[in-house]
């Protein structure tokens, strides 16, 4: 298995598909290092891992800053001598239509879901390319593939994210430093995206769709495990991921 004894750094580990993803990693034999800000979430899951056999550390991370992001992939080297792929996984999703001006949201926004994932890249890549292997894996959202009211900015930055993964893809591959990546859409997973949605029109049909159609996080973490698990020749860049009952 591919997986096994592999270090894979994780942000917005704290809960959702984070949380989701660094426990089945870690029952598969991969060492984790989970990066969030809630220190005691990070705490309770890492002890989990532990506790089940599995290898795991954390540290308190605001990937909206540049040094922590550093101090995470370090902090992975340090304890385990290494660091094969990190996911990107951190977001917000505080939707709402434009007309209603959250522009405090915009930019929250546009800190963590695109500058937080460029802060990932540029503490791993410099690693990467050295040893030219590494896998870079983040969570876009079906938001970055399809438009829909409220969603503006939110889906901007997914966006976003779609053309920096593709484009890190191709600039690996034309440099030949073998860096795999892999980009996934959610649609409804059940996750805690949706507190912090504050305008109320808003929320509320996000709630109504969720109950509705939402699955559980674990559905996206068989995806990482799966794309992390493939031969180092072979990258699989996209990952469209939902219910089956919802028409995403």
């Amino acid at each position: 298995m591919a997986i096994k004894n592999k270090v894979v750094v994780i942000t917005g580990a704290s809960s959702g598909i984070g949380e989701a993803t660094a426990k089945l990693l870690a029952r598969k034999g991969a060492k984790v290092v989970l990066g969030a800000r809630r220190e005691e979430n990070l705490k309770k899951i890492s002890s989990d891992i532990l506790e089940e056999g599995g290898e795991s550390v954390y540290r308190v991370t605001d990937v909206t800053n540049p040094e922590d992001n550093q101090k995470l992939v370090e902090l992975a080297k340090e304890q385990f001598g290494k660091i094969d792929a990190i996911f990107l996984n951190a977001g917000i999703m505080p939707n709402s239509p434009f007309s209603a001006l959250k522009v405090d949201e915009w930019n929250d926004m546009i800190d963590i879901n695109i500058k937080g994932v460029l802060n990932g890249i540029a503490a791993v890549l410099p690693t990467f390319k050295e040893q030219k292997s590494g896998h870079v894996l983040a969570t876009s959202s079906v938001a970055g593939l399809k438009f829909y009211p409220g969603g503006g900015v939110y889906g901007a930055t997914k966006w976003a994210l779609k053309n920096m993964m593709e484009v890190l893809r191709m600039e690996s591959a034309m440099e030949g430093s073998n860096i795999r990546t892999a980009t996934l859409y959610p649609a409804a997973i059940n996750t805690e995206l949706l507190e912090s949605i504050t305008d109320e029109d808003t929320l509320s049909g996000a709630t109504e769709m969720y109950e509705e159609y939402g699955i559980a996080s674990d559905r996206v973490a068989n995806v990482v495990a799966f794309a992390i698990d493939q031969p180092e020749d072979t990258n699989i860049n996209e990952f469209t991921v939902g219910p089956t009952t919802q028409p995403w």
